[in-house]
């Protein structure tokens, strides 16, 4: 069982900046990859940025040139800063861990951007 604990979520207004943290009880070694989800009010939820054990990363379209996903393999932590923020990335961003077994979710952390 891997443990997510996510921290840095807030209100902000558009065009500030955010860093959120997601510290794993598992070792970078043992997991696939780390990531970002965020789901907004009636909407689906959507994949933001993810980090493999490798290093390879990945961002969405729709955060690019703004989110930056990066990791600390001391601290089994994977972190998402968010420059420019805009209204429309207000959401629950949700933490996931990947290991052989299976996927793991974070309990999520509020990110609301006023106009």
């Amino acid at each position: 069982q891997v443990q997510l604990v996510e921290s840095g979520g807030g209100l902000v207004q558009a065009g500030g900046s955010l860093r959120l943290s997601c510290a794993a009880s598992e070792s970078w070694f043992r997991l696939n990859y780390m990531g970002w989800y965020r789901q907004a009010p009636g909407e689906q939820r959507e994949l933001v940025a993810t980090v493999t054990g490798g290093g390879t990363t990945y961002v969405a379209d729709s955060v690019e040139g703004r989110f930056t996903i990066s990791r600390d393999n001391a601290k089994n932590t994977v972190y998402l800063q968010m420059n420019s923020l805009k209204p429309e990335d207000t959401a629950t961003y949700y933490c996931v861990a990947r290991n052989p077994i299976r996927e793991y979710w974070g309990q999520g952390t509020q990110v609301t951007v006023s106009s």
